[in-house]
């Protein structure tokens, strides 16, 4: 039976409104007066993204020392790579539903215990085949971040502020990039490259230690206020019946968000995976230079998510219409990475690492606005979904690339191929998305889901 709370929450004018009936049990909690314990989730969800890009970045820090270490030739590198990224592809198609089984707090814990083992696991790898295997289940263990994240954050934040959260979420993987550089090389150096993977590893572990004892469900939660719980389900109800993907496969809007992150995301990967090693063979950068360069790389990457997160944002508030300023907002980063083809053609050091820093930046500033066109053009309840689609491309694309380059880099002893693709790769992504989607018109996701075929489901 529910009671009426006569505590006071603060509207958005700043004047004091009852809060709206909640069931007895919220109520009998011993809740504190006010709070803003959701902003403590969010820190522990950022540690866990800051961590978990660490830990993908140690091996290609490595590299150069690795391959020379234990006779691993590019191609079989490429290879490496490739069994992350399609361990993350296969994972992805699973990782949301099992959260949804298995919870939250569960679900991240299970998570992050098994890449942050999967991580240290690499201090036994001795050639080729242990590193692919342990890249693997590194990849497929992984998998569950992101969807863990953004379910953690729909179950902590009304929408009107996941936004704003997610943007933090998304700042944990830059931090995790220009923190990598710093942190890897030194451990490498001070201990051997074993420690390198075990240290960043281990970080996962201690970052349990607060996971576990401090998250529940808000509802749960005897740190979260009335007036808190009531501000986290402030949304109205909306319909919560799933779209099944076969039922969004048939919308344009679908395939020009997965043509996008199939070829956008393969790029990311490139500049992820290989930069440190174009670095050392066409720089002779070491163990001991790679970490400014890489930092100033990343740190670009940074301003580009900035920036291009709130160009079309600016934009809009011009009064632009959202598909002139989406769509300005995703060619302009196509266009300013073009440069970037002439990489191994400048002669020095901080040339090159502008046109890397330039390619990350472009790429950050295309992505911010690529996810956008998903919740533009599609209702809440299926964003999840054509998300998760294109993010199985995006893996898709990343494994294809990462052996083509491999072979690439082996045979013609340069980085030519992948720069020209890197270049071209995000323009030809744009005219894809102006193609299929040429007005950013909402898809029909009502008259689809109401036909005789999703009925019968």
């Amino acid at each position: 039976m529910p009671t009426q709370i006569t505590e006071q929450n603060e509207s958005p004018g700043g004047r004091a409104a009852p809060l709206e009936t909640l069931p007895l049990e919220y109520a009998a909690l011993n809740r504190p007066l006010a709070s803003r314990f959701r902003w403590i989730v969010l820190g522990l969800v950022f540690l866990a993204i800051t961590i978990n890009y660490i830990d993908r970045l140690v091996m290609s820090i490595l590299a150069p020392d690795l391959q020379k270490l234990y006779n691993i030739s590019d191609i079989q590198y490429g290879y490496i790579n490739g069994a992350f990224s399609l361990a993350y592809a296969s994972g992805q198609l699973m990782a949301g539903a099992w959260l949804d089984r298995v919870g939250t707090r569960i679900g991240y814990t299970v998570s992050l215990l098994s890449w942050s083992v999967a991580s240290m696991c690499h201090a036994l790898a001795r050639g080729p085949w242990g590193f692919g295997i342990v890249r693997g289940l590194l990849g497929i263990s992984e998998s569950p971040a992101y969807p863990a994240a953004t379910k953690t954050l729909a179950e902590w934040f009304p929408k009107r502020e996941r936004a704003l959260a997610m943007g933090f979420v998304n700042a944990g993987s830059n931090v995790g990039a220009v923190l990598a550089p710093l942190v890897v090389p030194w451990l490498a150096l001070k201990y051997g490259w074993e420690w390198a993977f075990i240290g960043t590893g281990g970080a996962g572990l201690i970052w349990l230690f607060l996971w576990i004892p401090l998250y529940r469900r808000p509802e749960e939660h005897k740190s979260v206020s009335l007036a808190e719980l009531r501000h986290i389900h402030s949304d109205p109800p909306e319909p919560t019946a799933k779209v099944r993907w076969r039922t969004l496969l048939i919308f344009p809007q679908t395939w020009g968000f997965a043509i996008g992150k199939f070829l956008t995301d393969s790029m990311w990967w490139f500049y992820m995976t290989w930069f440190p090693k174009f670095l050392f063979d066409h720089h002779q950068l070491d163990l001991k230079h790679i970490g400014l360069p890489l930092v100033i790389v990343y740190l670009m990457a940074d301003i580009g998510s900035i920036a291009g997160g709130g160009m079309s944002s600016f934009m809009l508030h011009r009064g632009w219409s959202v598909n002139a300023a989406r769509k300005t907002a995703l060619l302009i980063p196509s266009l300013a990475i073009l440069p970037v083809m002439f990489s191994q053609e400048v002669s020095g050091l901080w040339s090159a690492v502008f046109l890397l820093g330039l390619a990350t930046a472009s790429h950050q500033a295309f992505s911010s606005n690529l996810y956008t066109l998903v919740s533009d053009t599609f209702p809440k309840r299926a964003v999840g979904s054509v998300a998760g689609i294109g993010g199985t491309c995006g893996y898709i694309g990343a494994t294809i690339f990462a052996i083509i380059v491999g072979y690439a880099v082996d045979k013609h002893q340069n980085y030519t191929l992948p720069f020209v693709c890197s270049a071209l790769a995000y323009l030809v992504a744009f005219l894809c998305i102006q193609f299929l989607m040429p007005r950013l018109e909402p898809a029909a996701i009502g008259d689809a889901s109401a036909s005789p075929d999703a009925q019968a489901r």
